[in-house]
Formats: structure tokens, sequence, C-alpha cells
């Protein structure tokens, strides 16, 4: 079976989306002020705040997203992503800083690596999600193998919703909150599920490794 194309993953996550608009809406404004209250208190301490929240918030909200798109949604609610980022609280903020590390230290090389390794990184929150049992680093390197071929597919994916982006500016966000930021998550949750899929099927990945397995 082939991957889905970009437009089939989208109209798949926008069904998924709308199906249970006002949880995927509640659940992307709820993380996004939390980080900011948090962020807002003090320059140090709220900073200190977002970074040890931030990460495990993050992937709270790709396991909500992930659960909306594989039909699950009867089994999560608007507090989810903040029940599932605190268990296994450990491992999601260490890979969660693993990945940012990562990615700061390539850029130092100059943008251009900094970017790459951020798209061969980015399922790595979606995999500490999906994954209970894959460790931290782990999580980076099947990231990286997931995304071996598949980094300027997802710059394009991106690149999609840039319409969106400059609609939302013009209802000065409005339009964000309420549709382009839930409809872009429950996206990337279907990208990540189809990439995971074909890494499972072209042998990049196996299935022990996914359920926590070292890796080979």
């Amino acid at each position: 079976m082939m991957m889905k194309t970009r437009q089939e993953i989208k109209q798949l996550a926008k069904s998924c989306f709308q199906s249970w608009y006002w949880p995927c809406v509640g659940s992307s404004v709820l993380c996004m002020l939390v980080i900011s209250a948090v962020g807002g208190v003090t320059f140090w301490a709220g900073g200190l705040g977002a970074l040890l929240l931030s990460g495990p918030i993050t992937v709270g909200l790709c396991y909500f997203f992930l659960q909306v798109c594989q039909g699950r949604a009867g089994e999560i609610q608007v507090g989810t992503p903040f029940q599932n980022a605190f268990t296994g609280y450990g491992r999601k903020l260490g890979g969660y800083l693993w990945m940012q590390l990562f990615t700061f230290l390539w850029s130092l090389l100059f943008v251009i690596p900094g970017i790459v390794k951020a798209f061969s990184y980015a399922m790595t929150p979606y995999i500490l999600a999906d994954c209970p049992n894959v460790k931290a680093q782990d999580a980076l390197k099947l990231s990286m193998r997931m995304m071996a071929g598949h980094k300027g597919e997802l710059f394009v994916f991106y690149l999609s919703f840039i319409g969106w982006g400059i609609l939302s500016a013009f209802t000065l966000g409005i339009l964000a909150v309420f549709y382009v930021n839930p409809y872009l998550q429950a996206s990337l949750a279907g990208y990540y599920l189809e990439v995971r899929d074909e890494a499972l099927r072209t042998g990049a990945v196996t299935r022990q490794e996914l359920e926590g397995m070292p890796l080979r």
C-alpha cells in the first residue's frame, strides 16, 4: 500500500478534526495559554517553567491529535494533553530537550543544516506520544529513520498552510485559534501515522523497536 498523498492526509485530518471540533480547539488553546502563562510569570522563573512544561505538553497534544486521527476521539477529552504530558514525564521532557539541543547545535553550522535536522527530528514528539516504551534518545533516532527521504515532502506540507497563515493574519489570529492551528495539528498527526506505517512497510523501523526494543 502506498503512502497517502498530502491532499489525502489533509482531507482525512480535516474530517476527523471537524467531527471533534470543540475538543480540538479547546485542547489547542488551553495548551497554548498554559505555556504562555507560565513563560510570562518572570523572565527567569517563567522561562524555566515554560521549558519544563512546553515539551511534555507538546507531546501530550500530539497524543491527543493522534487519537483524533485514529478515530479514538471518544476516549479523550480537553484535558487529555495534560494528563498524558505527566505520564512518563521525564522521558517526554528528555526527548524534547534532546531534539531542541541537537537542532540548535546543527544550526550553529549555518541555517540550512539546522533546518534539515529540524525536519529530520520532526516526528520525535509523535513517537514519544505514540510509543510509550521508546527511550528519549531512541525517539530521535527513529524519527531520523522515518524521515529519510521525506524531509522535503514535510517542508512542502508546511508550505501548503501558508495561505491559511495569511488569512489568519487578516483576522488578527482568530482564524488560527478556531481553525488553522487545530487543523494543522490534526494534519501533522495524520502525516506521522502515514510516515510511521511507510517506515514499517519498508523496514526502516520495526514494530519491536516502536515497542521499546533497543535499536539495532
